[in-house]
């Protein structure tokens, strides 16, 4: 961090939040599909937390995502094992087949994929929630 970044976000935690408009539908979706229950609740938001130690919110909102882009994205050492797991608890993968980007059983191989994390490509591999937001799952290729 440099001196004059003492005011700035440099040093701020991320805080991923996701707008949810049925709490106890998406509270259902987390827990049955994807195996995630809150470590904390209040009127209005749901607080998970990954072993990473990782968070994120789903809230209230009377507004919904346009599920055009990717909102969070989990990375995993095993994507296939991963995506097969989440597929036998009901998630529904999205499947893309576009010029110079495709999916296949699932998961798409991205070239390139920050290769200041060390790797040298990324497999990802995408789906929505039950309120809509895209998620995505990715493991790093070294």
């Amino acid at each position: 961090m440099h001196a004059d970044d003492t005011h700035t976000l440099a040093g701020a935690r991320v805080a991923t939040r996701l707008p949810a408009q049925d709490l106890d539908r998406a509270r259902r979706f987390y827990a049955e599909r994807l195996g995630l229950h809150p470590v904390d609740e209040r009127p209005g938001g749901l607080l998970y937390r990954c072993e990473s130690g990782a968070e994120f919110v789903l809230f209230r909102s009377t507004g919904a995502s346009p599920g055009t882009f990717t909102q969070m994205a989990f990375e995993v050492d095993d994507i296939e094992a991963v995506v097969a797991e989440l597929k036998h608890r009901g998630v529904v993968f999205e499947e893309v087949d576009l010029p110079g980007f495709r999916t296949v059983g699932s998961i798409a191989e991205v070239e390139g994929n920050y290769p200041s994390k060390g790797a040298r490509a990324e497999r990802g591999a995408w789906f929505r929630d039950s309120e809509g937001n895209l998620l995505g799952v990715g493991q790093p290729l070294r």
